[in-house]
């Protein structure tokens, strides 16, 4: 009888613990999120500490990549919220935009050979 008290109890014990590793990743906060161009032609990533934008063309074929930030307020009014464009030169280009829990945000990155890969509506 004894042992089998000692059995559920750590059953439950284990199970709590389970239950606590599970949930913690679940309460942080947004983090950084990538959209990539099929063929490896390029991405745009929204890096959470800072709330910066960044677009990298990672394909030498002559066409630059062109990332876009939209917004949607409240109402559902979705507008433009940043525009960074790269190819030709070295590196990707950033830029930053605050964004907050008011709004929702979604990224599209483009090809400008043609094609464009979109995100979910997001906001932190």
């Amino acid at each position: 009888m004894l042992k089998s008290k000692l059995s559920r109890l750590a059953l439950v014990g284990a199970g709590a613990a389970a239950l606590m590793v599970t949930m913690a990743p679940s309460a942080q906060a947004v983090t950084d999120k990538t959209i990539k161009l099929p063929h490896d032609r390029g991405y745009m990533k929204f890096i959470d500490d800072g709330d910066v934008f960044k677009v990298c063309d990672t394909k030498a074929d002559g066409y630059g990549v062109t990332g876009t930030l939209f917004v949607r307020n409240a109402s559902g009014l979705v507008s433009v919220a940043a525009t960074i464009d790269d190819g030709g030169d070295e590196g990707c280009d950033k830029q930053g935009y605050n964004i907050g829990q008011l709004a929702s945000y979604q990224m599209r990155v483009c090809w400008d050979g043609g094609g464009c890969v979109s995100s979910e509506w997001f906001n932190e």
